[in-house]
């Protein structure tokens, strides 16, 4: 594909000072919060669509009655402002009731995973403080596997999608959705939130983490106002646009980015539980999708689909996410039409400082024109020592150009000024973890992100890896993420994971990656080491594979590498097949408990 020129920094800054002045419209004292946006919203746009889920269509007043009927029955259940109420449910319009209709009454609300169990969710509960928990019937079997906290108030809501046993709804106290059914419609009175500021928390949403546990990240009213203003600016979304939501609700990317701009601008959500490779674009025609988020690992699957003839024929114009790497990207406005405007974008849901691609330069994910209009730097990184080399003075350094390092962003404490906060975890250890101090000047408090981006000479970012992730082999620094990236579109693979894993004898990390292959598609051995080797440096090639199912993925569709990483090669834990690398052979031969690690390491 051709390289399009560079865009004048001067055209790129004034289109992020068009953000900015959209993200200075509230303030942490207001009282304008999430309930009056849907309030204002449900009479600006009362009759055009704002859900949609199958055959289901309830527009902007309709919505907001539900939210409103849901508000009246929590608090005649004894929820007031700033409880802590939890949410458990799949994608489906009863989580927008739900969510908005607890914020109406002021209460903060808990997303919950609903991909998981056991520990992860019982501490998900117990780290936020929840006194009531609303599970989604589908959810139930969830609550079954989980030793749950003492004195928690359960209320289902009913899914004749998804049905549970008498059993399992017999574990819940309260049918929600039956109790709001009998409850009024109209909007329940602001007094039951006055003692709410635009400042305080709204929802509490759970960041996927590295390691340990998941921590639960602050997101105040404010925020969210914030995130659907800059939105909207940034992508000009106006009421006939709608957003297709596969991606989990309980996640940043599709409650904040799609929902809160939705309503600010009067565009449609489509949901649909999990994302399908089968149903994606009949949807996007069936319903007019015009705006899509995506995962890279989503954009992947669906160019391994047969080409259509219709390929070109559909409304999508706007795509906005993260992990899209570039020839994944030349393939699909190749296959798909070049009309797309992409937004890649990197930062995170806690993050106080963020980029994003406004000028369609393939591959980066945003842009610093003017490095003074920003509270992000990139500070050097020693992965080695995993520490920040400090200069004579012992401050941190900043990277030059092309240099690989850790994106921090400067933390901004003024009164009443939302933008550049960081609002942190429930855990204030977990949260000062986050922090780094003394960084340019004695006193100064920065986000630490943990990941690693470059910036080239005209100011275009580049994701690296997330720390950690990256590791060293033969003295080489290997980028989990680019490794992936080269291999991505090798025939018949549907998903590539990759990461380090220690190898006795050997200082430092081999690299691993868990393959995810198309239904039916074989996996040729020599082929891969072919396509491998061609790509990347012998040392960048993964010296293991497995080939794992595609049961065990994250709710935005990647593989645990958490999980991955720590089971390694071991054949007594891993019954997948595994792979080790045989350069004389030209192929990756089949590794049994038997191969030694002299074998390997040769």
């Amino acid at each position: 594909m051709k390289t399009a020129p560079i865009v004048p920094r001067e055209v790129t800054q004034a289109k992020l000072d068009h953000r900015t002045r959209a993200g200075q419209r509230h303030r942490a004292s207001q009282t304008y919060t999430v309930a009056e946006r849907v309030e204002e919203s449900a009479v600006r746009f009362a009759t055009r669509p704002c859900i949609l889920y199958g055959d289901m269509r309830y527009d902007y007043a309709a919505t907001n009655r539900r939210a409103n009927q849901v508000a009246h029955a929590a608090h005649a259940l004894g929820v007031r402002c700033n409880d802590v109420v939890a949410l458990c449910m799949e994608n489906r319009p009863a989580f927008l009731f739900a969510w908005l209709g607890l914020a109406k009454v002021g209460a903060r609300v808990v997303f919950l995973n609903t991909n998981v169990s056991g520990k992860a969710l019982a501490h998900a509960l117990q780290a936020t403080g929840a006194t009531h928990v609303v599970v989604g019937e589908e959810c139930l079997g969830l609550l079954a596997a989980t030793e749950l906290p003492p004195g928690l108030c359960y209320w289902l809501w009913p899914d004749a999608e998804r049905p549970a046993s008498a059993a399992l709804r017999a574990r819940c106290s309260v049918d929600l959705e039956q109790a709001a059914g009998q409850a009024p419609e109209h909007n329940p009175p602001a007094e039951w939130r006055s003692a709410l500021v635009a400042g305080d928390p709204a929802l509490y949403i759970f960041t996927s983490g590295t390691t340990g546990l998941p921590k639960a990240a602050v997101i105040s009213h404010a925020r969210w106002l914030i995130t659907g203003d800059v939105m909207q600016a940034t992508m000009d979304v106006q009421a006939h646009d709608c957003f297709y939501v596969f991606l989990p609700l309980y996640h940043g990317a599709a409650s904040l980015s799609a929902g809160a701009t939705a309503f600010v601008s009067g565009a449609s959500l489509l949901l649909r539980r999990k994302f399908s490779r089968s149903e994606f674009w009949a949807d996007v025609r069936r319903h007019h999708v015009t705006i899509c988020q995506y995962v890279g690992e989503i954009c992947r699957f669906l160019l391994t689909a047969a080409p259509q003839t219709d390929d070109h024929a559909h409304p999508l114009r706007k795509m906005v996410g993260a992990g899209m790497a570039p020839e994944v990207w030349e393939q699909w406005v190749r296959r798909f039409g070049d009309q797309f405007q992409i937004y890649e974008g990197w930062g995170s849901t806690e993050a106080n400082t963020n980029t994003i691609n406004l000028d369609n330069r393939i591959g980066s994910c945003g842009r610093v024109p003017f490095w003074e209009k920003t509270n992000l730097r990139l500070v050097r990184y020693d992965i080695d020592t995993d520490t920040h080399p400090r200069d004579e003075n012992g401050f941190l350094q900043l990277c030059e150009v092309g240099e690989v390092g850790e994106a921090i962003g400067m933390i901004i404490d003024i009164p009443d000024v939302v933008g550049g906060r960081f609002e942190g975890y429930t855990s204030p250890e977990a949260t000062e973890k986050k922090i780094l101090r003394n960084v340019f000047r004695p006193g100064d408090a920065w986000w630490s992100s943990g990941d690693l981006l470059r910036v080239d000479a005209d100011g275009y970012c580049w994701f690296v890896d997330r720390i950690g992730d990256t590791f060293r082999w033969n003295s080489e620094n290997v980028s989990t993420t680019e490794v992936a990236d080269a291999l991505g579109d090798f025939p018949g693979l549907d998903a590539i994971t990759v990461y380090g894993v220690k190898v006795p004898g050997a200082e430092g990390r081999a690299g691993m990656a868990a393959l995810v292959l198309q239904p039916g598609a074989p996996f040729d051995p020599a082929a891969f080491w072919a396509f491998a080797l061609a790509r990347l440096p012998r040392y960048a090639a993964p010296l293991y594979l497995r080939l794992a199912p595609t049961t065990d993925m994250t709710g935005n569709y990647k593989l645990r590498k958490v999980d991955l990483q720590r089971q390694g090669y071991d054949t007594a834990q891993v019954a997948d097949p595994l792979f080790v690398r045989d350069d004389a052979a030209k192929t990756y031969v089949p590794l049994h408990a038997a191969v030694p690690a002299q074998k390997v390491l040769a």
